[in-house]
């Protein structure tokens, strides 16, 4: 029994930690908010791990309900400032968010015990809490995710073997490693170093995808010419009926202006084609007539055909019953001829559609008229082209691992082609985090990425996440570059984020087990 205790003594740490300095409420905030700078658009990652260190030693002896609110209270500091953009979203889902995301890791600091074996049980409950809140409800927000900042540190490449679920685990493993070192815990130190390396080596020789060939282009090897088109305009916007037909010509200049011939393949925005009726009448207070369905779908023609190139442009409109709206990117062919079409599937909550939409309006006049209906989430997400099947992520699904998976499961062979519109957002934070996100589906996919925004930000990114040139914001610019089509998948494309959520819930199952059986012996359980 002594030499248990003893052990468990040994285990909590041979000095006091510097990190329990000053009110536990101070710590939880500041430890919130080096998480919240660790992100785009602040983003300097190394943050990450002294917020997460601080994090797992506000829980070091504390009570259930201690540890939940101090766990509530780091998530807020967290969350609050990187989310910040969603309030010009929706006001009330800001906050009512936030809270929601902070319940749940609450949760987890509730269940990670308050003893050493804190340290593993920590980077499994927060993994859990993560993919919970990535995932539920109303199809998850994956937003201020600590992958995000990790893209840019030399974890990054981990993804490639277990998406950002291993990335957000492993930045938890890092703060503990360094909570450990500055409480003088060799060994847990050593281990937790060891598990950093290795998973940042094993990502890095972890088997990816390869270049392939493509009959009829660039002589037959794997390399094609694509071209981002950002029209340009101004930021924090609002849709208008009026302003649709300039969006749609600033795209249509920008790309006979600024797109260089040949080029293979020609990415417009999301939802930037947003005709409106051939027999609608223009209303009084817009300067030109409005942009006609037909007018449209001709001039997209044209271009396509006047570039011989692939054209893949961002639709929006209403369905034919007019009882939803529709948000899609139609393929035009070389020959100007219409092709295959991908419908929008991962919808943005109170943006795209409303839950709970009787309850919700009587809180909002700012809501959606109409909600958008999705396109066959069975269906996978690709779009048949001359040249070949290309993966699409449609703005908001560039922020969900699964869908860039099911892209390339199916032969999608350039990751992503992520046609996107932030142009109403207020700031760059959910512009910048999607950039971050883009760089972890190219190093997940091992594939490269081209990201199209109206007003930006567009972006090239190849398949190590490096981004090879980006555009500022409003400014009307193309991206044009030569990327590679590739084959083969990765670890993380092949399973998906169940390995690492099954070995979360097996690691925090036996920490929270071996305490059990410990007290059941008749050890000192609260000195383990």
């Amino acid at each position: 029994m002594a030499a248990q205790a003893k052990q468990g003594r040994a285990g909590s740490g041979s000095r006091a930690s510097p990190l329990r300095w000053g009110p536990p409420w101070v710590r939880g905030v500041l430890a919130g908010v080096l998480l919240a700078g660790s992100l785009p658009p602040w983003g300097f990652w190394p943050l990450a791990f002294v917020g997460m260190a601080l994090w797992v030693e506000l829980l070091a002896g504390a009570g259930a309900w201690q540890r939940a609110g101090r766990s509530a209270l780091v998530s807020v500091s967290w969350l609050g400032p990187a989310t910040v953009w969603m309030v010009d979203l929706t006001l009330l889902g800001w906050p009512a968010a936030v809270i929601g995301f902070a319940a749940m890791h609450a949760v987890a600091g509730a269940l990670v015990p308050p003893d050493h074996r804190r340290r593993t049980a920590f980077c499994a409950a927060l993994a859990l809490a993560e993919l919970l809140r990535w995932t539920w409800p109303f199809g998850g927000v994956p937003l201020a995710t600590m992958a995000m900042g990790q893209v840019s540190g030399p974890l990054g490449s981990a993804a490639r073997i277990g998406g950002p679920l291993l990335l957000t685990a492993l930045t938890a493993a890092g703060g503990v490693t360094l909570a450990a070192i500055l409480s003088g815990s060799l060994r847990p130190a050593a281990v937790g170093a060891a598990v950093l390396v290795a998973g940042g080596l094993a990502g890095a020789v972890a088997p990816g995808a390869e270049p392939v060939s493509v009959d009829g282009v660039a002589d037959g090897d794997a390399r094609v010419t694509v071209a981002a088109v950002q029209g340009g305009g101004p930021q924090n916007t609002r849709a208008d009926v009026c302003e649709q037909r300039a969006v749609f010509e600033r795209h249509l200049s920008t790309t006979y202006e600024q797109v260089s011939v040949p080029v293979d393949l020609v990415l417009w925005p999301e939802d930037v084609v947003h005709p409106s009726g051939d027999s609608a009448v223009t209303p009084a207070r817009c300067d030109q007539p409005l942009l006609t369905d037909q007018e449209a779908r001709t001039r997209l023609s044209e271009v396509a055909r006047e570039l011989d190139t692939v054209l893949l442009a961002g639709f929006f409109g209403r369905s034919g019953d007019g009882r939803a709206n529709l948000n899609y990117s139609l393929v035009y062919e070389p020959d100007g001829t219409e092709g295959d079409r991908y419908d929008k599937v991962q919808r943005v909550p109170f943006g795209e559609y409303v839950p709970l939409r009787s309850s919700i309006e009587r809180f909002s006049d700012e809501l959606p008229s109409r909600d958008l209906r999705a396109g066959p989430s069975d269906e996978p997400a690709v779009v048949e082209t001359p040249l070949g099947p290309l993966a699409v992520s449609v703005s908001w699904e560039i922020f969900f691992d699964h869908r860039a998976r099911s892209g390339v499961g199916a032969g999608g062979g350039l990751l992503v082609l992520n046609p996107t519109n932030g142009s109403s957002y207020w700031l760059t934070v959910v512009q910048s985090q999607q950039i971050a996100s883009s760089r972890l589906r190219a190093i997940e996919t091992d594939r490269w990425v081209v990201q199209a925004a109206p007003t930006g930000f567009s972006a090239v990114i190849d398949p190590d996440g490096n981004v090879i040139e980006r555009t500022g914001v409003s400014e009307s610019r193309v991206i044009q570059t030569t990327v590679e089509l590739r084959h083969g998948d990765t670890l993380a494309v092949r399973l998906g984020a169940w390995p690492v959520a099954l070995a979360a819930v097996l690691t925090l199952s036996l920490a929270l087990g071996l305490g059990r059986v410990f007290k059941g012996s008749g050890g000192r359980g609260r000195e383990l």
